[in-house]
């Protein structure tokens, strides 16, 4: 059982060294390319970490400018990606050009291996190294829950229960309709867990043809079937150290069933074509909207891999379930398009807003943000109307006859509904509510309500 090689791509035109590369660097991945535009295609395919680049390269053997280039374009494309120049005395100069326009370091021709493998080595380090220190700083600076709005008791209880598990290493079984956000929280639980600096992979089960399915999951040998020119790596081997989110699992074929659970036993693939057994170190987090017991029953999910995925599982609630969460999200999503459509809406009228909150919302969160965005590219007028939003109004439903809770309910879609229509003006909405703004500020606290400004 192996791991998992780090790949280096070689840009080199001359056949003989790109052999010598392969057979002398046994610890990676070599990816070789003998022009510019080669070299592009396959950086684009690989995103190696690191580039050992030949400067003299055709239609300019001789000269530098097409190396040069090709330093050029890799660098805009990955600014992290560490190139390697080797160059010949008669280059000398232009290597050093090459340093100055960002490479990492250069070697000398003829190439002493094993001083390019220790800067290969130190290479990879690096930029590993500056890897994590990058996703460290993006997790200081923003929530883990990115993306994800909602004051309900409904939605935080989801939140408390995704910290929770983050730190663990257990299957996650998300469920809930589509549309609620299941592939946010689990980007959530990624980013709260110990693996946060390594990739979070995600593939939708239902999207991709049943038979070519295998071969994105598991990856395949080069000559495995026709038009497999090359050995390329899937998805459980992209994911290593990292997360591997499967989407609508429920959807997954029987035969590909059988595989995932022997990776949840084993922890080991085979690539199509391939012999070996490769070891992979991947949390695997699965979401369905499916009932997966009645697929069991039907003989449609193994139900030995259900208990293997069902380790925790989540439900993410629907919108409709989430008592005025459509509020705080519309508000999100006036003023996230506002600011993408260089818009100005002020706000949302009342009719709107109630019309937002009786609204079933069958298509979830996705269906909200597709309403607020079409009303928000459209909208004639300063204030988003029932009508652009293509929603009917309807009459209240009838809810507890309770007084306390009555007042309750009042309380709080009135102050939202003035927050709303303040556009999160506090002093605003403390003047259309007729109370002073530090009572609206306990009013806000004691309701719990979001105004949107974290």
């Amino acid at each position: 059982m192996t791991e998992p090689k780090i790949s280096v791509l070689v840009v080199e035109d001359d056949e003989g060294l790109r052999r010598q590369y392969r057979w002398s660097l046994p610890r990676y991945r070599v990816v070789s390319a003998g022009s510019r535009q080669d070299a592009l295609e396959a950086f684009a395919r690989e995103r190696p970490p690191v580039v050992i680049l030949d400067l003299g390269l055709p239609p300019d053997p001789d000269g530098a400018s097409e190396g040069l280039a090709a330093l050029q374009s890799i660098l805009a494309a990955s600014p992290e990606t560490k190139v390697i120049i080797v160059s010949g005395n008669e280059l000398r100069e232009n290597a050093m050009k090459a340093v100055a326009a960002g490479a990492y370091d250069f070697c000398q021709k003829p190439v002493d291996i094993e001083l390019l493998a220790l800067i290969i080595d130190r290479a990879v380090r690096l930029h590993d190294l500056e890897a994590e220190n990058r996703q460290l700083s993006e997790r200081a600076s923003r929530s883990p829950m990115d993306g994800i709005i909602g004051n309900s008791p409904q939605i935080q209880k989801v939140f408390r229960s995704v910290e929770r598990i983050a730190q663990t290493d257990v299957s996650v079984l998300l469920l809930g309709e589509s549309g609620t956000g299941k592939e946010l929280f689990a980007q959530a639980i990624h980013r709260l867990s110990s693996r946060a600096s390594k990739p979070f992979i995600a593939i939708n089960c239902a999207a991709i043809p049943e038979t070519l399915l295998e071969s994105e999951l598991f990856g395949y040998e080069k000559g495995a079937f026709t038009g497999a020119v090359k050995q390329t790596i899937g998805k459980f081997e992209s994911a290593n150290r990292g997360t591997l989110f499967l989407d609508e699992i429920g959807d997954l074929p029987l035969a590909m069933q059988v595989k995932l659970l022997r990776f949840l036993q084993n922890q080991v693939i085979e690539r199509i074509g391939g012999r070996q057994e490769i070891r992979v170190d991947a949390r695997i987090i699965c979401a369905t909207n499916q009932d997966l017991d009645a697929l069991m029953k039907e003989g449609r999910f193994r139900e030995d891999l259900y208990y293997r995925l069902n380790e925790v599982s989540i439900r993410v609630p629907a919108l409709r379930d989430r008592e005025d969460d459509s509020i705080v999200l519309a508000n999100f999503f006036l003023r996230k398009f506002n600011t993408q459509f260089r818009r100005h809406l002020k706000g949302l009228t009342a009719e709107a807003l109630a019309a937002i909150r009786e609204n079933p919302w069958r298509g979830n969160v996705r269906e909200l943000e597709n309403k607020m965005k079409r009303a928000v590219v459209m909208s004639e007028g300063s204030l988003l109307t029932a009508a652009d939003l293509e929603l009917g109004t309807t009459s209240e439903v009838q809810a507890s006859l309770n007084l306390r809770d009555a007042r309750r309910r009042a309380e709080r879609k009135a102050v939202q509904i003035a927050l709303a229509q303040a556009g999160g003006n506090m002093s605003q909405a403390a003047k259309m509510l007729g109370i002073s703004r530090p009572t609206l500020y306990d009013l806000v606290e004691d309701l719990g309500i979001s105004t949107g400004s974290e």
